[in-house]
């Protein structure tokens, strides 16, 4: 997780916090200090148990700290107004955090699935994704190529709204309409086009000036 914080303006970042740095309880007054939130992905998977679930496949490292931790951030980030982009993992995180559920492994669960962990490098475009109304939309087209390096994806999400397909019906984005702006893209946008960056930046500017 990185937060853009009030600090003379925009582009300070901060990592990630540990439970002990960031009591789950301190959270609402933390992110009155900061303009914006970015959930970024992990090397881990959110394990089933968060969306009612037991495990049928393939899980990857689970980390029950973290995936609690941004969940109840992605929670607070709704609840408040604040701005909030979820990369990869950070995208299911903000589904899960509203209700949603995740594919637990795209190829064994999906039958003709593509192959979404690229056999390129990441800052290589791999896949389309179709795009229907939204900021993303609205920025970018109705169509993308992006990069893909996920075995999960959303499956139902929860109380956002799917604005991002691939070509096989995953689901490659989700937003929250009447949110100032709450964004979750499944592809790394710091490793090709970064118009989900700039749009998350150019919401938390107008609100702060």
């Amino acid at each position: 997780m990185a937060a853009i914080r009030r600090h003379g303006g925009i582009g300070l970042m901060l990592p990630p916090a540990s439970a002990e740095l960031l009591p789950i309880g301190d959270l609402s007054a933390l992110l009155g200090r900061f303009d914006a939130v970015v959930i970024s992905g992990g090397a881990f998977d959110i394990h089933p148990r968060y969306y009612g679930e037991a495990p049928t496949g393939r899980i990857d490292e689970p980390d029950d700290g973290r995936t609690e931790q941004e969940l109840a951030i992605a929670r607070a980030c709704i609840e408040e107004g604040v701005p909030v982009l979820g990369i990869c993992g950070g995208m299911q995180a903000l589904a899960v955090a509203t209700g949603g559920t995740l594919v637990q492994d795209i190829a064994s669960d999906i039958i003709g699935a593509l192959e979404h962990e690229q056999l390129t490098d990441p800052t290589e475009a791999w896949h389309d994704v179709h795009l229907e109304a939204g900021w993303l939309h609205q920025a970018l087209g109705p169509k993308i190529r992006t990069n893909s390096t996920h075995h999960q994806a959303v499956r139902h999400p929860g109380r956002l709204q799917v604005t991002g397909r691939a070509s096989d019906g995953v689901i490659e984005a989700i937003e929250l309409p009447e949110h100032p702006f709450c964004v979750g893209v499944q592809w790394h946008p710091e490793l090709g086009d970064d118009t989900p960056y700039r749009l998350l930046l150019e919401t938390a500017q107008s609100r702060d000036d």
